[in-house]
Formats: C-alpha cells, structure tokens, sequence
C-alpha cells in the first residue's frame, strides 16, 4: 500500500466514493479511508437515485467501491484519527495502521441523527421509524402514520408527512405546542395525541402502535421523527476551519473549506442531502480539487 497521495478521501460514502472516481479518473493518485460506519445503514431499501431506486444501500456502496478501485482508487478499511498540516500538505492518522501523507483533503464524513432515548426507538430506526419522508414516504403511503415530536421543526415535519397519508397523527411527547402549531395541524386533519410517548408496540417484526404513558396503545403502521442531525466536522473543524453561525462548517459552491486544501463535501456539510445529491457534491468537490491551481500546501 502506498502512504502518500494526490488526494486522501475521509469516508466512503456515496460522496467519497463518487470523489474517488472522478479524481482517478483524472489520474490523480487517490486513497479513501472508509470507517464502515454510513448513516443510511439500518435502512433496506435506498430511493430516490435515479437508475438505482430500491437498491440496498450497502450493494451501491458495493458497486462504488468496485468502479473506484478499479481506476486505482486505494480503498483503505479504519479510522482517520487525527490530520495535521506538514509544509508539503497534510498527514492523516489512522487508528490502526501508520500515517499517511496527501496534498489535498476531502472530507466525507456524514453527519449524526440524534435521536430521542426511548425504548424501541434504535431497533426499529430505518425499518418502520423512519426520518426522510422522501426516502420512505412512498413504502408507507396511505398507512396509518404518526409523527413524534420533541425535536426542532417536528410540527413541519408532519406537515409534510401528511402529504403521504391523510391518517396522519401528531405525538407532542414533552414539547409543548404554541397556538399557532395547534392551528397548522388541525388545518391539514392532522390529530393530536397528549401524552408522553413510551414506546412502540411491534408484533411479528412490524410496528403495530404507538404507547403512551397513560396506558393508551395507538394504532400506527410506522412513525416519522426529526432527529437532531449533528455533523461528523471534528477533522476539518481542527484544521481551524471557519463555521458559521449555525455551527456548519463554511464552503463554497465546490466544498472548499477557509482551510487551503481542505474540501466537505456530503452529509458532512449538507445534512439534507440525499444519497443522489451526497454523490453529486462528491463529484463537484473532486473536480475542483482536480483544478486547485495550488502547486502545493504550506503552513
């Protein structure tokens, strides 16, 4: 395996992945570090990727990795710890294995859901709890849905869960909703059940209802929540990249961080990105990498 690059890749999503097979192709000397670890993981079924709607997430991947490596993309399985500047470019440090050395940087690294701790809630992520109602909206159409809140933006969350189903419930849990959350949601036919959610009711590996903390079970198909999405930025965010005011890291049109060097490109700087547009931004960042007039990276 070589140790140094043109180019090193930090995840191998379909952002890194869709990077890696551009920049190869453009004869540049690559290597994707892929922790194994991507977002859409639990879920059977990606949607929404023309030519390639219903294809299990992993088997793109699959694909990706093969046409990469296949142009010279070195696809290297671990864990980048740490990367540092050198006076040549930059050094990446891998949890179990040596450093390696590259002159630009492109960090793919996905983002978090942060999800609300209730019992059930991680064993049935992906399959019939469910965040993205345009990945999953059309599977669960006309089912019997709800949507739990507690979370930023969950009452406009169920305001566009219902365009999928007319039997749409809202579960405040512990948030309280103002008069004009109240107005939005009877205005769409959108009930709304007090109570603290408790649980899930799953019979046969299928979600049948939704507990609450007064004893009641109600009957839901799937439920639709709005995680807190949290960036995996910590990498790029130590090489002193500038954030805005939300905390995102800041890029331009291609995903070149403040950082010389340095590019985002995915979930990692766009947490609404689906799979579609994370390759779409992969390639766009690998082609301005590909142009940096930069003939090398200095402190």
């Amino acid at each position: 395996m070589n140790s140094d690059y043109d180019v090193i890749i930090v995840g191998g999503g379909a952002a890194g992945l869709s990077a890696a097979l551009v920049l190869s192709r453009a004869r540049r000397s690559v290597a994707v570090v892929d922790a194994g670890q991507p977002r859409n993981a639990p879920a059977a079924r990606m949607h929404g990727y023309l030519s390639r709607d219903g294809l299990a997430p992993a088997e793109l991947l699959a694909m990706g990795r093969a046409e990469a490596v296949a142009y010279s993309t070195e696809h290297i399985p671990g864990i980048v710890t740490d990367i540092y500047r050198t006076e040549e470019g930059f050094r990446v440090e891998l949890a179990e294995a040596g450093p390696l050395t590259a002159r630009r940087v492109l960090a793919t690294t996905g983002l978090r859901d942060d999800i609300q701790d209730l019992p059930g809630v991680r064993e049935r992520w992906g399959i019939d709890l469910l965040h993205c109602p345009y990945c999953h909206g059309y599977e669960v159409r006309d089912q019997l849905l709800g949507v739990l809140g507690g979370t930023p933006n969950a009452v406009e969350h169920a305001l566009l869960v219902r365009q999928w189903s007319s039997d749409v419930m809202y579960f405040p849990h512990t948030a309280e909703l103002d008069e004009t959350d109240v107005e939005l949601l009877a205005a769409r036919g959108i009930e709304i059940v007090a109570g603290a959610v408790t649980g899930f009711i799953v019979r046969d590996d299928r979600m049948h209802g939704v507990e609450l903390d007064y004893g009641r079970i109600v009957p839901r198909t799937a439920v639709f929540v709005r995680p807190r999405m949290v960036h995996n930025d910590r990498l790029v965010t130590g090489l002193g990249a500038s954030v805005d005011a939300t905390g995102s890291v800041e890029v331009d049109a291609t995903g070149r961080t403040s950082v010389p060097g340095v590019w985002i490109a995915g979930n990692a700087a766009n947490p609404r990105a689906q799979v579609i547009t994370a390759a779409g931004e992969g390639s766009v960042a690998a082609i301005a990498i590909n142009n940096d007039p930069s003939p090398s990276i200095t402190t």
